[in-house]
């Protein structure tokens, strides 16, 4: 065994049970590349103030679970702790907005780091699939991402996930809310930090987890009997949008997302077979996200849904993947003439795209055939001295176990043939 082992509260990922976060993946960002998402990448660390700035210096996140370092240059640097952020600041950085062409839209995939207390469902680096439609305000692309969302979901086989909805008004009405919540909150029996937070964002208070502090909000005043006309009028097309593409919601007026940047749109989605950690994804609208990194006015809607979540949501439901083979023939060379011949076979397959494997290592028979047994092949194509002074390969049906014998300058185009 390795003396060294992954840092607590992080992951390995290793075949066979890879190929499941590589298609989960893939479910989840083929909506997006059909719907006009291009694929943005941004550094694993970024400056400090990037997340003190556009996450919020009240937010957990910031406050306690960010990997902060400082580089020999005296730079303040975290490990991303969530992908917006950075996505935006790229976004500004190469101008995607002067284009022309608005809503700037994009996806992203990669790992993320929090400290947090490791358990099921929670790590320190986690993995995630994200969108962000940069620069247009417009209940439509609200609209759009979740079907999306949705979309990749079901496509996996997912059924038992449920989607909040919640609307956390704008820089209008939510003021006026804002001090509403500060007056009812400041009579409660709170702790000192939970009161410092009231002054910096009261609506934090609101997703506290901790069941005295949930009995004590009973009565508080709900964010809904504050929003203006537009946040209204916007909000009720979402969900009208919503529910004429069959999608469904549920209201969540406490629905308030862990970051200060979202504005009016908020979402997330559950799963209710993961016990505590039951958010497998979530987003909203961000509208004043840019100007407090320092960019222009540009109202911009986003998700990211957590791969190692739906992962243990497949689990939960018991949804099997069907996933490929990733071998479809295997070649076992019986001496040194049939492993130079069979080699350049095995080359000549993968050139037309075939996906073949070969047993190196030089063993017999009986191993070199076991393993190709776990490799998945479909096919093995089986060559000895006496089968090329014939010109000929033994291809072996994995499935039927059906055994014939092929010419060796035929072997490729059978095989392309039977494997369609």
């Amino acid at each position: 065994m390795s003396t060294f082992q992954a840092p607590k509260g992080t992951y390995d990922l290793t075949p066979p049970r890879s190929a499941t976060f590589l298609a989960v993946r893939e479910a989840i960002s083929a909506p997006l590349r059909d719907s006009g998402y291009g694929y943005i990448e941004t550094p694993g660390f970024e400056n400090v103030e990037l997340f003190a700035r556009g996450v919020g210096e009240s937010t957990d996140i910031v406050t306690k679970e960010m990997y902060t370092l400082t580089t020999k240059g005296g730079d303040q640097l975290a490990l991303r702790p969530e992908g917006t952020a950075s996505v935006l600041r790229a976004a500004l950085e190469a101008n995607l907005h002067k284009a022309g062409n608005l809503p700037v839209k994009l996806w992203y995939s990669g790992s993320y780091y929090r400290y947090e207390r490791p358990q099921a469902g929670r790590y320190r680096h986690f993995s995630q699939v994200g969108a962000e439609a940069i620069g247009t305000e417009d209940p439509a692309l609200d609209a759009e991402l979740i079907i999306l969302a949705d979309q990749a979901y079901r496509s996996l086989g997912l059924r038992q996930f449920r989607i909040l909805l919640n609307s956390l008004g704008d820089k209008e009405c939510r003021p006026v809310y804002r001090e509403a919540l500060q007056t009812f909150l400041r009579d409660l029996d709170l702790d000192e930090e939970t009161r410092r937070r009231i002054e910096i964002n009261p609506l934090r208070v609101l997703d506290d987890k901790r069941a005295d502090v949930q009995k004590q909000l009973t009565g508080a005043p709900k964010l809904r009997d504050y929003l203006c006309d537009a946040c209204k009028a916007y909000h009720e097309e979402v969900r009208a949008l919503l529910a004429a593409a069959g999608v469904a919601f549920e209201d969540d007026e406490k629905l308030v997302r862990g970051l200060d940047y979202y504005t009016r749109t908020t979402f997330e989605f559950v799963h209710d077979g993961l016990g505590s950690q039951s958010a497998v994804g979530g987003g909203g609208r961000y509208d004043g996200l840019s100007e407090m990194i320092g960019g222009p006015e540009l109202p911009s809607v986003g998700w990211a849904l957590g791969v190692d979540r739906t992962v243990l949501a497949l689990e939960a439901e018991g949804v099997e993947l069907d996933l490929p083979a990733t071998t479809s023939v295997y070649a076992v060379p019986l001496g040194e003439e049939a492993r130079r011949v069979l080699f350049g076979v095995v080359t000549e397959l993968r050139r037309t795209g075939i996906a073949a494997d070969f047993a190196f290592g030089g063993r017999g028979l009986k191993g070199a055939m076991k393993s190709a047994n776990r490799s998945g092949a479909r096919y093995t194509l089986v060559a000895g001295e006496r089968d090329l002074a014939e010109g000929v390969v033994q291809l072996k049906d994995m499935e039927s176990g059906e055994q014939t014998a092929v010419p060796l300058a035929e072997a490729a185009a059978e095989l392309a043939k039977r494997l369609g």
